[in-house]
């Protein structure tokens, strides 16, 4: 089966009409380079430029090109589901449309499959184009996450990668809303190994993905695979508390034992403050979680495709809505 394999590549597509040709010719170069057959699934994330136009005039001059519309812009996280839910490959390699992770690389995560990999990761040995800001957030967010996750979610990784059919599989059963793949592929397991490569510029356009949209994901990432901020609160909760009793203690001790009183109103609004900020962030993380909760039982479609071309049949996933 692995001699006369089909590959499932699968591209988020959101405003980026500038690169949807160059990623095509990389794709259609890449095809005769695999031994094995290839389809492309595309997802239009409700992009308002001319992206989903020049999709369908790919899609109707070659064959092997899916392409699915979304009826209003979901995020990547769930534009990769949605690519994944109509996949028919042995193998599925999950890409960006701004081709700063090299299609080629797929040759070797093939490689990695053929030899008996469930899941082959690609790893950032740099990234090329992104601001200094950028990098050093990002290596912030990676070892935090690595430190507060409680599963091992490899550092320096996106969502550039090859997923068995099986691994395909398990992942599609998980739903939740507040999506955050990277770590629903850690979470499944399997045989895994990483493939390092050099993360390239933009071939075009600016990134889909500013500091807003990266906290985001950020939190995301923590509040869907760690539960460390809740037991950071509960821990910050003793400590006050005991750290308040000792100062009343003290106080009393004053009052009694010595004749200095406690001078004016200064400490205790500063006590009263310091306790009620820390009182209203502990509230605030254990809200967030609260949030999470109530959108999973809204039970939501987690997107709605308003229109798709080249699909053999329309998949049966739960929490998915196509016209």
């Amino acid at each position: 089966m692995k001699n006369d394999a089909l590959f499932s590549f699968i591209v988020p597509v959101f405003n980026e009409e500038e690169t949807i040709e160059p990623l095509f010719e990389a794709l259609f170069d890449l095809k005769s380079k695999i031994d094995g057959r290839i389809e492309i699934i595309v997802v239009d994330d409700g992009s308002f430029d001319n992206s989903l136009e020049v999709l369908k005039q790919f899609q109707s001059k070659h064959d092997g090109i899916k392409l699915l519309s979304f009826s209003r812009n979901f995020g990547h996280q769930v534009a990769m589901t949605a690519g994944m839910d109509v996949a028919e490959g042995d193998a599925v390699i999950l890409l960006d449309a701004d081709l700063q992770d090299p299609p080629l690389v797929a040759i070797e995560m093939i490689e990695k499959w053929r030899e008996g990999y469930d899941m082959v990761y690609g790893k950032r040995r740099s990234r090329e184009g992104e601001t200094f800001l950028k990098k050093v957030t990002a290596t912030i967010f990676y070892r935090c996450l690595k430190s507060l996750a409680t599963i091992d979610i490899p550092e320096d990784t996106g969502d550039f990668r090859l997923l068995d059919r099986k691994v395909l599989k398990a992942v599609n059963s998980m739903r939740e809303t507040d999506r955050y793949m990277r770590g629903l592929f850690s979470w499944v397991g399997f045989k895994q190994t990483e493939v390092l490569y050099e993360r390239k510029e933009r071939v075009a356009g600016e990134t889909h993905y500013p500091f807003r949209k990266m906290l985001r994901l950020a939190f995301a990432a923590i509040m869907g695979f760690s539960d460390v901020p809740l037991k950071v609160a509960v821990a910050l909760g003793f400590v006050i508390s005991i750290g308040a009793a000792c100062y009343a203690i003290l106080a009393v001790a004053q009052a009694f034992i010595t004749d200095t009183a406690v001078a004016g109103w200064s400490s205790m609004i500063i006590v009263t403050s310091f306790l009620n900020g820390l009182l209203l962030s502990m509230l605030g993380i254990v809200g967030l979680y609260i949030g999470r909760i109530h959108e999973e039982n809204k039970r939501r479609p987690l997107y709605i495709v308003k229109e798709s071309f080249g699909l053999t049949k329309v998949p049966t996933a739960e929490r998915a809505l196509y016209f």
